[in-house]
């Protein structure tokens, strides 16, 4: 099997459980012995659904086609994923009442919201690595510090503090504790359209008093964090968590109608992840949209790369240093008129962090 094949074979089976054409077609090339799982288990893991796929599997009840070794590896790093994911609910819940605590209520982002609201049917399909949250811009400070107070420290001591930089404060961590954690003042970085004040006025409470973004809202999010934050839409690659989260949502809101309402400068961007999800899963209902010259082209951009290993790494190298050396640029030019970068540069040039 090509990486092509196995990515595409990959993406059907984590829509098994709900469509029953892929339903078909993966088990019909199981069941014809025509499945390299030495890629599959590589390209899952690369694509960090490896968890989910096993899941998949198993309620489909495939498991019984699979290598038997395979089936006891997949289970036992499911096993440990989900124990990972309830040590990441439970730190999240202890973050939650110690900020509430305070009157500050984080929004819980992208997985570990993904969690706290039950949107996967077994915690263990998705992998998260840090706990994102989203405050008030204005007690972001405050809240650095509460968590600093309380024992989280920057997992780097002389990590050079960039938060004017970023969307986030630099990842910080407790002894004891399974995850770093990252706290968002802003989700993206052109965030005009899509900030704090937009997704507060739909926020979802939670039975354990936690806060994550409505389900409109979290389809941007997943969209935005591919397409822009992550660069996909410039790079022309797939990322299947991304896309799996996109498609679980999917099944509780519409997606092209969340997209098509939402104005943004980027929506072109959003409509092109959703285009490209939908292809790679097969077409599946809730993930229709209205096909263009636009989409198509970016569809065909991001087969090409697929088959082009070669020329995709260029690309992304290419796009890196576009956005490496545009953000030189734009943080020098802002120091002339902004404080804040004028601060950083000082600190980034006299008090560089010992290596």
């Amino acid at each position: 099997m090509s990486y092509k094949e196995t990515l595409f074979f990959v993406a059907k089976c984590l829509t098994i459980t709900h469509e029953k054409v892929n339903y078909k077609l993966v088990k019909e090339k199981i069941e014809a012995d025509l499945v390299d799982w030495d890629a599959v288990v590589k390209v899952s893991t690369a694509h960090y659904v490896f968890p989910a796929l096993y899941c998949n599997l198993k309620r489909a009840h495939f498991l019984h086609y699979l290598p038997t070794n395979l089936v006891e590896y997949m289970q036992h790093i499911t096993n440990l994923n989900r124990d990972r994911n309830r040590k990441i609910i439970e730190q999240a819940i202890e973050i939650n009442e110690l900020l509430l605590s305070n009157s500050i209520t984080p929004i819980f982002l992208k997985g570990t919201g993904n969690l706290l609201e039950g949107l996967y049917e077994d915690i263990a399909e998705r992998m998260v690595g840090d706990i994102d949250f989203l405050v008030k811009p204005e007690l972001f400070n405050l809240t650095v510090n509460i968590l600093k107070k309380n024992g989280y420290h920057k997992k780097t001591p002389d990590y050079l503090d960039n938060t004017v930089l970023n969307r986030h404060y630099p990842k910080i961590t407790k002894k004891g504790k399974i995850a770093a954690i990252e706290v968002h003042y802003k989700m993206i970085s052109n965030e005009k359209g899509f900030d704090f004040n937009f997704i507060k006025k739909s926020v979802t409470k939670l039975v354990n008093n936690a806060t994550v973004l409505s389900y409109n809202n979290q389809v941007l999010l997943t969209c935005f964090n591919k397409q822009i934050n992550d660069k996909g839409q410039w790079t022309k690659t797939i990322s299947l968590r991304n896309s799996y989260d996109l498609y679980l949502l999917s099944k509780q809101t519409s997606v092209k109608t969340t997209l098509s309402n939402f104005d943004h400068s980027e929506s072109n961007s959003l409509k092109n992840f959703l285009s490209v999800t939908n292809y790679i899963f097969n077409s599946p209902q809730s993930l229709e949209y209205t096909k263009t010259h636009k989409t198509k082209k970016y569809i065909k951009k991001v087969l090409f790369f697929m088959n082009n290993p070669k020329k995709s790494a260029a690309n992304k190298k290419k796009w890196e240093l576009y956005f490496l050396y545009k953000h030189r640029f734009s943080v020098i030019l802002k120091s002339f008129y902004v404080k804040e970068y004028r601060k950083y540069l000082f600190d980034r040039f006299f008090n560089q962090p010992k290596l």
